[in-house]
């Protein structure tokens, strides 16, 4: 999928993209593909490579989910440094050695480990970097529409990924020969990338231990607390989805999940940017608790109707987390991804363990409904709460 694919896809109303842009969002796009064509099949290969029960290959997911959201902010002061163009290469180098560890894991299972953190390194450096770069020399108002395209090309290789995982998937070896090729071929398509002009309102590049300096608390906490409920549905609905509804019927859903936030969320950019961040979290974490609530239904309507919501609301929320982030901090873009990937991190490691306890409570008592209508009663508890004592903290702050 070229350049002039992304333009038809993602038209810019008062905005045209630049020939790098393009090419970026392409790539971006590509790299996606390329992850999430592993990504959904990693449990079952580590533990068919390795022989180890689930319990030992979730440590081994968690410590590459921590690698590649907790080292965010360090990746992100690092491309600060060396620049972005250099950043992307390095990242696509790192993806292109971990492809090629993990086809030599059929062979040494070692390298299946290596593998995985060598992508999630890659992962690390190249997300602050590519949005970044979209970004950078753009004025404020062009700000919504190249930050919603990013994040629907990569929404887009998100939703591609398992498909091309899944008609591969009964020959791994295959998929990571052919992963392991676009990842090769992206390095090159990204060492043609032009290197960013340097721009004269720049920020200063702060030392590495000031990396968190000038965080937006706000949309940090936000981003955090919108990840960690949004993270419920995508790693728990497949498990309460199984004997509900067709394996391919759930499949479509979740694809058609990532293609919401491709139409959905370059459509509404510049509305989303003009709208008040109050607006945009009653609208975000609304829709968040009407889908959760809708999948307590258990059927494929009222969990199609629930994925179809949640694709509204996050095409909200999440763009707007990201451009008050942009707004509310005196940083450079590149250390704002990071800090934003930060928060992310933190979300789906609170998903993970909170929600891996009230899953279980439920599930034991079998009462698993009640678990989306619990998930559902934060959606809409959390987000005034939060507010909440943001008002108090910067009330305490002017005395």
């Amino acid at each position: 999928m070229g350049p002039s694919v992304l333009r038809r896809l993602l038209p810019a109303r008062g905005h045209t993209f630049t020939g790098a842009q393009l090419a970026l969002l392409a790539g971006g796009l590509l790299v996606n593909v390329g992850s999430f064509s592993i990504y959904p099949y990693l449990a079952v290969l580590l533990r068919d490579r390795l022989g180890a029960g689930m319990a030992q290959v979730g440590v081994v997911l968690g410590a590459a989910t921590l690698v590649q959201f907790a080292s965010a902010p360090l990746s992100a002061a690092v491309a600060e440094r060396i620049g972005l163009q250099r950043s992307l290469r390095s990242a696509l180098v790192l993806y292109s050695l971990g492809g090629a560890a993990f086809v030599l894991g059929a062979v040494r299972p070692v390298f299946t480990i290596a593998g995985l953190f060598l992508i999630s390194s890659g992962g690390s450096l190249y997300s602050p970097a590519y949005r970044s770069y979209l970004v950078h020399g753009a004025d404020p108002g062009q700000r919504p529409r190249l930050v919603s395209a990013g994040n629907a090309a990569s929404s887009l290789g998100v939703a591609l990924g398992p498909v091309l995982g899944a008609l591969l998937i009964a020959h791994p070896g295959g998929v990571f020969v052919v992963v392991t090729m676009l990842y090769v071929v992206l390095g090159v398509w990204h060492f043609l990338l032009p290197r960013e002009r340097m721009v004269d309102d720049a920020v200063p590049v702060e030392p590495y231990h000031r990396m968190l300096r000038g965080l937006a608390v706000l949309p940090f906490v936000v981003t955090a607390l919108s990840i960690y409920l949004y993270m419920q549905f995508y790693q728990y609905l497949s498990s309460y989805a199984e004997g509900r509804v067709p394996t391919l019927f759930y499949g479509l859903a979740m694809m058609g999940y990532s293609l919401g936030l491709v139409l959905v969320q370059p459509l509404v950019a510049q509305r989303v940017e003009r709208m008040s961040y109050r607006s945009a979290m009653a609208i975000g974490f609304g829709a968040l608790a009407v889908g959760m609530v809708a999948f307590a239904g258990g059927n494929m309507v009222t969990i199609g109707v629930g994925i179809a919501a949640i694709s509204l609301g996050n095409a909200v929320l999440l763009l707007k987390n990201d451009l008050m982030a942009l707004a509310d901090s005196k940083r450079s873009p590149t250390v704002v991804f990071g800090q934003q990937r930060l928060a992310v991190g933190v979300g789906s490691f609170l998903s993970g363990v909170v929600g891996g306890i009230l899953y279980g409570t439920f599930e034991q008592a079998d009462l698993l409904p009640g678990f989306w209508l619990a998930v559902a009663a934060q959606c809409v508890l959390f987000p005034p709460l939060v507010v909440a004592v943001s008002r108090r903290l910067r009330r305490r702050g002017r005395r």
